[in-house]
C-alpha cells in the first residue's frame, strides 16, 4: 500500500507542474496543445485519488488502468510541444522524467495488483 501512496504524491506534484507549464504556455498564446496537456495531466492524479476508494480490487485496477492511459496520452502532449519548440530543453528535461517514472510507477502497481 505504500506505493499508492507515492504514486498519490508524485501525481499530485505533477499536476502541480502541468498546471504551471499550461500558464507559461499560455503566455506564449498557445493553447490548444496545453489545454489537452493540462487535461490529461491533471486527470492522472485524479484517477489516483478515485482509486483509494475503489469498490473492488477489479475497480481499483480500471482506474489505475486510466491513470495509466492519461499518464501516456500526456507524455504524447509533452513529446509533441518539445518537438514543435513550445518547450525548451530545460523545461522539457524538467518535466519529461517525471511522467516517465509516473508511467513505471502506474505499470508496477497494476502489475502489483493483477498478481495478488
Amino acid at each position: 500500500m505504500e506505493k499508492k501512496n507515492v504514486i498519490k504524491d508524485k501525481s499530485f506534484v505533477f499536476a502541480i507542474d502541468i498546471v504551471n507549464l499550461y500558464k507559461a504556455l499560455s503566455e506564449k498564446k498557445e493553447f490548444v496543445l496545453s489545454r489537452q496537456v493540462l487535461r490529461s495531466g491533471t486527470s492522472i492524479g485524479a484517477n489516483v485519488r478515485e482509486s483509494e476508494h475503489a469498490q473492488s480490487k477489479a475497480d481499483f485496477i480500471h482506474k489505475l488502468s486510466i491513470s495509466l492511459k492519461e499518464a501516456n496520452e500526456t507524455e504524447y502532449w509533452l513529446d509533441l510541444l518539445y518537438e514543435t519548440k513550445y518547450l525548451s530543453d530545460i523545461e522539457f528535461q524538467n518535466i519529461k522524467p517525471k511522467i516517465i517514472e509516473l508511467l513505471r510507477l502506474l505499470t508496477s502497481i497494476i502489475k502489483t495488483s493483477k498478481n495478488i
